[in-house]
């Protein structure tokens, strides 16, 4: 790969609101594959933007995620977030094999007892929120507790440690290059802690998503020691922060958007489409994630695409691509047309999508209707937002109602 001057510096480190990255923007105005580099890694990658070739990226074997496995590859992070055994790591059909294993323990019947339970904690922390009185932050009291508590009585973790894990997994997160040791750090004891948690209840399983997971068969097929240790930590990583910022965020632009949300409340039913629109429309992260290796020479929209070569691709601006969503800086609470990628996309969809998508539909729907004259509590100009991690949040959402 070439890695000359002609590679764009990108170090994707806006973060003003929700306002789209004027930097990725720039980047698919300029053509739908791009040359970059990253703040941290060895050499460039290529960019892709475009929503069909984002989803052809993402489902062709001639890319391959598991050739990033023990690669120094373009990243936003100091240390790579990634764990080289990880699922999400995983090509076919060694990913597909591990993937009909985890979906057990996200079928339907699992999914309807994860709902049951998260309403139950949404009721439970609002009254508390009530009772606390206003102002009162929303991520305090609702963004930031509910994910973590459904994630961890989901996979049956105690209680008292749920503040280190927590931890842990925020400084996995956080892309300053001072954060590399402790980053280091925080990987190692979160694998020593579910390397030691699974083993339990591969011996005693219970009802829990661990032990599910523990048992789950296809065929002669189960998970190893590794591979459920591994697991257990991405669904605890991913189960938790991402929701939470994304509560925090559609909150956000609802109660800064009087037109959107006054046709949420007349109009209840259309929540979990609007809850879809929200999720396309959002710039929910900084940058990229984890990249994919091209196995062959490729040609994506007119470029060359080299073997060997490290491809990005970005979710966020698919879900912004012209092509195929109709005005899609606007936000549309009908809009019909393909999917968005917020979870991703082919192989790597995120397993935990349904999970999500219930917490952030149980949060809101509850939140908007047990107080209706909600609003928040400052100008929204005066929010502060997360300036030190990947995602895009607000760190405090003080509302009154």
């Amino acid at each position: 790969m070439t890695t000359g001057s002609e590679a764009r510096q990108c170090p994707f480190d806006f973060a003003e609101a929700l306002e789209f990255d004027p930097m990725l923007r720039q980047l698919m105005n300029e053509g739908p594959v791009t040359r970059i580099r990253l703040p941290f890694g060895e050499g460039t990658a290529w960019l892709v933007t475009r929503y069909d070739d984002v989803r052809t990226v993402t489902t062709d074997r001639r890319f391959s995620r598991h050739a990033v496995a023990g690669r120094d590859f373009p990243r936003m992070t100091p240390e790579p977030i990634v764990q080289s055994e990880a699922i999400n790591l995983m090509d076919p059909p060694a990913g597909s094999r591990l993937r009909s294993l985890v979906s057990k323990g996200f079928a339907p019947v699992q999914i309807e007892r994860m709902r049951l339970r998260t309403q139950k904690v949404v009721d439970e922390l609002l009254e508390q929120m009530a009772g606390h009185g206003t102002p009162a932050d929303i991520m305090e009291h609702l963004a930031g507790p509910l994910p973590l508590i459904t994630i961890c009585e989901v996979l049956e973790i105690p209680e008292a440690d749920h503040a280190q894990l927590r931890a842990n997994a925020r400084t996995m997160m956080d892309v300053g290059v001072a954060n590399r040791d402790a980053a280091v750090r925080a990987k190692a004891e979160l694998r020593a802690y579910f390397a030691t948690l699974t083993a339990q209840r591969r011996k005693n399983p219970g009802d829990d998503l661990i032990s599910v997971l523990a048992t789950a068969r296809d065929g002669d097929e189960i998970l190893n020691d590794e591979e459920l240790a591994v697991m257990a930590m991405v669904l605890l990583i991913t189960g938790q922060d991402t929701t939470t910022y994304e509560i925090g965020n559609l909150t956000y632009l609802l109660l800064t958007r009087p037109d959107l949300l006054a046709t949420v409340r007349e109009r209840p039913e259309l929540l979990p489409g609007a809850i879809n629109e929200l999720l396309r429309f959002i710039p929910f992260r900084k940058g990229v994630g984890i990249p994919r290796v091209a196995m062959e020479d490729v040609s994506l929209s007119g470029v060359t695409i080299q073997a060997g070569d490290i491809v990005h691709v970005s979710y966020l601006t698919a879900n912004r691509d012209a092509r195929k969503f109709d005005h899609p800086d606007e936000v549309d609470l009908e809009r019909s047309g393909p999917p968005h990628m917020t979870f991703g996309w082919g192989a790597h969809h995120c397993l935990g999508a349904p999970l999500a998508a219930a917490e952030i539909e149980i949060a809101l729907g509850t939140l908007l209707e047990r107080f209706p004259r909600l609003a928040l509590a400052k100008p929204a100009e005066e929010l502060q937002w997360n300036a030190t991690s990947i995602w895009r949040y607000p760190l405090a959402l003080p509302v009154t109602w």
